[in-house]
């Protein structure tokens, strides 16, 4: 379950924001599916992150941008791990590179990885 949800994401990453992650991992906690992705930024995003204005207007745009795509997000985790998604956060650290999903779900999925 967690590698076919990473696949997903990478997938949703390369359709939806034209780039992947250079890193990707999910895990299954319980009722929580946490993802962190690691080389997200385009090269543009890194010359923007480095001073503070920048780094806020990458963080600005890449919010919206997953608020566009949360719909068609949550469905493919959702049909993945059979549970209803009752939440989606989300946060980028520009000077790392680095973004962090966290779905709440409607149910302990754990059991059923096996």
């Amino acid at each position: 379950m967690e590698n076919s949800i990473r696949n997903a994401i990478i997938k949703f990453e390369q359709e939806f924001l034209g780039r992947g992650p250079d890193e990707v991992r999910a895990l299954v906690a319980r009722d929580l599916v946490v993802v962190r992705l690691k080389g997200v930024l385009t090269p543009a995003e890194r010359q923007l992150a480095k001073t503070a204005e920048g780094i806020e207007m990458v963080k600005r745009l890449r919010q919206n941008l997953i608020a566009q795509g949360r719909d068609k997000l949550c469905e493919q985790v959702s049909e993945i791990t059979g549970s209803k998604i009752l939440g989606l956060f989300t946060d980028i650290d520009v000077q790392l590179g680095e973004r962090i999903f966290v779905f709440t779900m409607d149910r302990d999925i754990q059991s059923g990885i096996r």
